[in-house]
């Protein structure tokens, strides 16, 4: 279940933002300072171009979306998401978390969000998620270089548009 975050949710966000894993495959991979997220925070929770949703599994606050740049009037937004790696591993929920956060995900920007383009990034490197996103009707639009901590990366934007 997907579910607009609250205020209450900010730490959780932070933390699961911050696991080793998640930065690996982030686009920003150093670890975000509390300054850095209290600002990211206010700015997307007052922003009618961002929106934060927790994602719940059994109940269990387990991960993050995000959609940003909305253009309602277009259709459009940009989104990204992560997950409580660790809890879910304790769990052993890690793969069904992936796998339904990113098609809920998926759900509520078409059908409720009313977008009809939803548009990402992954690490070229990142072949589990590539895989993952071409099954949930992603497709690889565009390979550009990006500076990563000072190493060119290559990165892909993706994008889906609804059927």
């Amino acid at each position: 279940m997907l579910r607009p975050a609250t205020d209450a949710d900010s730490a959780d966000v932070l933390r699961w933002r911050n696991h080793p894993e998640v930065r690996a495959v982030s686009l920003t991979q150093h670890e975000i300072t509390d300054e850095e997220h209290a600002a990211f925070w206010a700015a997307t929770r007052e922003n009618d171009a961002r929106e934060i949703w927790i994602y719940e599994r059994h109940g269990v606050p387990s991960g993050v979306v995000t959609y940003f740049d909305i253009d309602r009037a277009a259709g459009s937004a940009w989104w990204g998401y992560y997950l409580d790696n660790d809890g879910l591993k304790e769990r052993n929920e890690l793969l069904p978390a992936w796998i339904e956060i990113q098609r809920q995900a998926k759900r509520l920007a078409f059908d409720e969000l009313g977008l009809t383009t939803l548009e990402g990034e992954v690490l070229e490197a990142n072949e589990a998620v590539r895989r993952f996103n071409r099954r949930n009707g992603f497709e690889e639009i565009e390979r550009y270089t990006q500076d990563i901590d000072g190493t060119p990366t290559p990165v892909l934007r993706v994008r889906a548009t609804k059927d």
